[in-house]
Formats: structure tokens, C-alpha cells, sequence
């Protein structure tokens, strides 16, 4: 556990807080009479908040049809503000005003944005806004060229900006509901432009800031790179293309029959990309085949990268736990990557993430097809891990879901942005270590 400021709370704890307070108030905001068409209750409010405060994407009504313009500048914001962390911003501007930065303010940043070390860490602030405003910016310009054509000038930059931030934070709102509800980016799944657009600001938004920073310091010297950022690229490519050599494998003959080479090559990569915690979809979700529907949750499971817009256990825990397995099985002590051992911290933080995780994901499975056994397990199980991994794709039964289970989706959003780990120690009090050790006892397993 981290220091405690003055008024006893941890920085985990403060973390936890500040998002619960945003999503509070974003709620609030979203109940006004101004912000909808025809009123929201309390619960769509904090579902709705909390889906876009948690950058998922799960939405209980169409965000462009629901929503007044004022609604979805507040959805907008608080994307943003959950993206990038309400630290990163505080501290941000603080910088801009010149205030200087305590070192207790320091050490509750590296926590919010999970960087390896202390030094530095208002210097990759500045590096984080900087590029994200950069990023989202040309990404914009960019959309904007294929949406003020068709929905004119004014309207298609704020498509453009609106879609851009939510690519980036891997929001996965949309506004494409103006024609049909729901249909998300599925008119441009032949578009190169929009499609190579997002997928660009999704990865970017989900690599981790921690490796923008070695990147921007090191360029094309891979050697250089530290072996997060190795580890990091190196499975985020494995990830988007198998990921999309499967998908097209599985949908060659169904969902993308009928489609040109181009076309599906497109759709398979789409899909692949924004299951790593996007929630846009070009294709019927709902349509997959039962291949993809399992391949789309392990990817979701899996997530983006520690210290990203992203969600999920992430990128780096699979490698550690894969390659602990490898060697174990291979009669070799510890865990090695790249040439370099993992620490033993590391390997017993990254088995309490996958088993948090799992437990959170199987325990809201059987209360939502406790409370809703009309609802098929593969479709609750696959907004489970949408929740959880804050990725925001749905079979189309977020509309479906009681009052309870909502409130159960609600909850794993919230876990899957803050981390289910920090989460649970949120609660948990420090205690001194026992001297005395219970004698060893041996059991069997496997």
C-alpha cells in the first residue's frame, strides 16, 4: 500500500475515489432535462456515466438519438477525462498555471498512471497531453474529411473530434445512430480512411504512455527500448494480426462472404483492434460466428497495456504468466523475458490480476443468468467481459438487462478501469508482517 496523505486515505484509495466522485457528477449532469430528449432515470444516468467515465462503451440508450447536444458534450468529457486520468489533467494544469507540483502530488500520478519510476513523471505529463491532443487532432482533421461531406461542415467536425477522442480513450461511443440506432461504424466498413483512422488511434490510445515516453526518447532503436515497451509492441502486433488472421479465418465463408478481399481484410482487422477494449464494431456483433464470439472475449479479456486508456488484465500480465508457465514446465527457476528475469513480485501480482478477474467475470455471470435466465450464457458472458475489460461491445442485450444486472455491469466497469487489484486493495488495510511463520504443510494439485 502507498503512503496516506492527511486525511488516511492511500493513493489507490484516492484514485478510486476521484473517479467514483466524476462518475457521481457526471450522472447528475446527465439527468438535467437538457441533456436528453426525453428524460433519463437515475439508473441509465449512472450507467451511461459510468460506461463513459470508464471509457467501455456500453450504452443503455443511442448515445446520438438519446442525447441532446449538450448530453454528448458531457458524455464527451468525461471520456476524456477518464482516458487520460483526472491526475494527468489536475496536474496538467497546474503545470500551465505554474503551481508547483508537491511530492505527494508526484506519487499519486505515477500511481494514476502507472509509470515504472518517480523521476520524470511531470515530464511525461506534459508528454501525454501534448501527444494526445496531437493524436486526437489529426485524427479528427482526418474523420472529418470523410464526415463533413455527408453531414456538412459544422456537424462533420464534431463527428469528426467526437469519434476521434472516443477512438483514442477507447470509448467506443459513437453518433452514427442518426440513421439507425446502434449501427455504430458498420457504413464504413469498407472505408479505408475511417477504418485505418480509428484502429491507428485505439492502438495508440492503448500502448501505454509509459511507451510513448521510450519510444519518443529512443526513436527506431529497438535495442534501446526498456523490455516493457519490447514486451508491450511485440504482443500488441502478435494480438492485432493473429487476432485478425483468425477472425477472417473464422468469417471467410459467413459474416464476410460476399465482401471483397479488401473489404474483409478490413472488417477482420477492425474486428480484431477494437475487441482490445475499443467497443466499435464495422460487423453485426451480434452475427459473429461462435469462434469469433470466443475469440472477441479472450481478446477483450486480455485488454490493452498497463498505464493506457485501455482496460483488461492487459498485455504485459499474459506475457509474464505465459512465459512463468513456459519455464516452469521447461524445469527452469523464475521467469525470464528477452533475456532479462521477471521479479517475483511481478509473477504473483500478475496471478492476482488473472484471478480476480476471472472471479469478478464468473461471479457476475451467475447472478445476471441467475436473475435473467431468458438470456444466453454466451451473451452474458460475452457483456461480462465487455464490462470488464471497459471495451464496450454487445451481442444487443445491454438493453435487455434488469436493474440489477445493470447495476452489476456498472460495477465491472468501474473495477476494469480502476483495476480489479486496486480495487480490492482499496479496502484493504497494510498489515505489519507476521514474525512468526505456521509450519509448512503439503497438499497435492493439479
Amino acid at each position: 500500500m502507498k503512503h496516506k496523505n492527511q486525511n488516511g486515505l492511500s493513493q489507490i484509495q484516492l484514485i478510486a475515489m476521484g473517479f467514483f466522485i466524476i462518475i457521481v457528477t457526471g450522472t447528475l449532469l446527465l439527468m438535467l432535462p437538457c441533456a436528453s430528449q426525453e428524460g433519463t432515470g437515475a439508473l441509465d444516468a449512472l450507467f451511461t456515466a459510468t460506461s463513459a467515465t470508464c471509457v467501455t462503451g456500453l450504452v443503455a440508450a443511442d448515445t446520438c438519438r438519446h442525447w441532446t447536444l449538450f448530453g454528448q458534450l458531457v458524455i464527451l468529457a468525461l471520456i476524456q477525462t477518464g482516458g487520460l486520468g483526472f491526475m494527468t489533467i489536475g496536474v496538467f494544469f497546474s503545470i500551465y498555471i505554474r503551481r508547483k507540483i508537491s511530492l505527494r502530488e508526484r506519487e499519486l500520478l505515477q500511481e494514476s498512471i502507472n509509470t515504472l519510476q518517480l523521476a520524470g513523471v511531470v515530464r511525461l505529463t506534459k508528454l501525454i497531453v501534448k501527444g494526445t491532443l496531437l493524436l486526437e487532432g489529426v485524427g479528427a482533421f482526418l474523420l472529418a474529411l470523410r464526415f463533413v461531406p455527408q453531414f456538412g461542415f459544422v456537424k462533420g467536425c464534431y463527428y469528426g473530434i467526437f469519434h476521434s477522442v472516443s477512438a483514442f480513450c477507447n470509448g467506443g461511443f459513437d453518433l452514427m445512430g442518426e440513421k439507425e440506432a446502434y449501427a455504430s461504424l458498420t457504413a464504413y466498413a469498407a472505408d479505408p480512411l475511417v477504418n485505418l483512422v480509428i484502429m491507428g488511434l485505439i492502438i495508440a490510445g492503448g500502448i501505454g504512455f509509459i511507451v510513448w515516453q521510450d519510444v519518443y526518447s529512443h526513436g527506431l532503436h529497438i535495442r534501446k527500448y526498456m523490455l516493457h515497451t519490447k514486451i508491450v509492441l511485440l504482443m500488441s502486433a502478435g494480438l492485432v494480426f493473429g487476432g485478425g488472421f483468425l477472425f477472417w479465418l473464422f468469417e471467410r465463408h459467413a459474416l464476410f462472404a460476399g465482401h471483397s478481399p479488401g473489404t474483409q481484410i478490413l472488417e477482420a482487422l477492425f474486428s480484431s483492434v477494437t475487441a482490445r477494449t475499443a467497443g466499435f464494431n464495422t460487423v453485426d456483433t451480434g452475427a459473429l460466428s461462435h469462434g469469433s464470439k470466443l475469440l472477441t472475449m479472450i481478446l477483450m479479456f486480455i485488454g490493452g497495456s498497463p498505464g493506457s486508456t485501455a482496460g483488461g488484465i492487459k498485455t504485459t500480465t499474459v506475457v509474464v504468466l505465459i512465459m512463468y508457465t513456459w519455464n516452469s514446465l521447461c524445469s527452469k527457476n523464475g521467469c525470464s523475458v528477452f533475456e532479462r528475469r521477471i521479479p517475483d513480485e511481478i509473477i504473483k501480482k500478475s496471478s492476482m490480476v488473472l484471478m480476480l478477474n476471472l472471479l469478478m467475470s464468473l461471479t457476475a455471470g451467475i447472478i445476471i443468468c441467475g436473475i435473467q435466465p431468458e438470456l444466453s450464457m454466451d451473451s452474458v458472458m460475452f457483456e461480462i467481459c465487455s464490462a470488464m475489460g471497459t471495451v464496450g461491445m454487445t451481442c444487443g442485450i445491454t438493453r435487455d438487462l434488469s436493474a440489477v444486472s445493470k447495476c452489476v455491469i456498472i460495477f465491472l466497469m468501474y473495477c476494469g478501469r480502476i483495476g480489479s487489484m486496486t480495487f480490492a486493495l482499496s479496502f484493504m488495510q497494510k498489515k505489519k508482517r507476521d514474525p512468526v511463520q505456521y509450519p509448512l504443510g503439503r497438499i497435492t494439485v493439479g
